[in-house]
């Protein structure tokens, strides 16, 4: 069998945590595939003396535990080949979105460090760590969360994983804008109509349309990605006809 796409280990406290959530769906099938390799790996098989104690209280005091360095660095180089990538689930890192998704999907290995308590020991950081990630501005229980969320980014862009790769290429953010609005059967439903466009079989004309709207929602509910999204000059028309129209004026042309 061929060496997977990617390879993923996950160094946790809570292994339990990961069972469920990736025998499903997308995670399921590319393991199955043997496109995604993913080891969960419980930081307490490296941990040593009588009690296999993993984290201990903070010099200077302080609430909370602090993971201990020689339990983290162990697991790390012990997994650890080359090329791999060490990344921490931290608070303190850069906020994960679709660009660092992409980069780590190409990064061959990946070791994620899921921290808990109050974290890790500082020298982990400037030992084993190449980089720290946030999966946003806010708190949850433990690193396993985060993970779990960090995987599912990745794996999705894994070629091969997501069967219409238009779909990756076509989310959210992949061009820098929020997705355009999708619709289904039926055409009606509680007095909403399917907008005509989609239903006239004019290809040139449902591009143009969904990417307006793209521009529109973005406009609307994230303005601070229009600043670093690469905008054509057709993109720039038409968020000018967006203005316009919230201004009540009629677009030209």
């Amino acid at each position: 069998m061929s060496s997977p796409r990617l390879a993923i280990d996950v160094l946790t406290l809570f292994p339990g945590m990961f069972g469920g959530y990736f025998d499903e769906s997308i995670m399921r099938r590319a393991r199955e595939k043997g496109l995604v390799e993913i080891g969960i790996r419980d930081l307490r098989d490296w941990a040593t003396g009588r009690h296999r104690s993993v984290d201990d209280a903070p010099y200077g005091g302080g609430a909370g535990m602090v993971m201990l360095a020689g339990v983290v660095c162990a697991a790390v180089e012990a997994l650890r080949r080359e090329g791999s990538r060490v990344v921490l689930l931290s608070p303190q890192g850069a906020i994960l979105d679709q660009a660092a998704a992409g980069r780590l999907a190409d990064a061959g290995h990946l070791i994620l460090i899921s921290g808990h308590y109050e974290g890790v020991d500082e020298r982990v950081r400037g030992l084993v760590v190449d980089e720290e990630i946030s999966i946003g501005d806010f708190v949850v229980s433990n690193g396993s969360l985060a993970a779990m969320v960090l995987i599912d980014a990745v794996v999705r862009l894994v070629p091969g994983v997501v069967g219409d790769e238009r779909s990756v290429r076509e989310d959210s953010f992949s061009s820098g804008l929020l997705d355009h609005p999708h619709y289904t059967r039926p055409r009606q439903f509680r007095g909403l109509e399917v907008p005509a466009v989609l239903l006239g079989g004019d290809h040139d004309a449902i591009r143009r349309w969904r990417r307006r709207e793209a521009l529109r929602r973005t406009l609307e509910r994230r303005p601070d990605l229009l600043a670093r999204a690469r905008l054509t000059a057709e993109d720039r028309a038409l968020l000018e006809e967006i203005r316009g129209g919230e201004r009540g004026e009629m677009p030209c042309g």
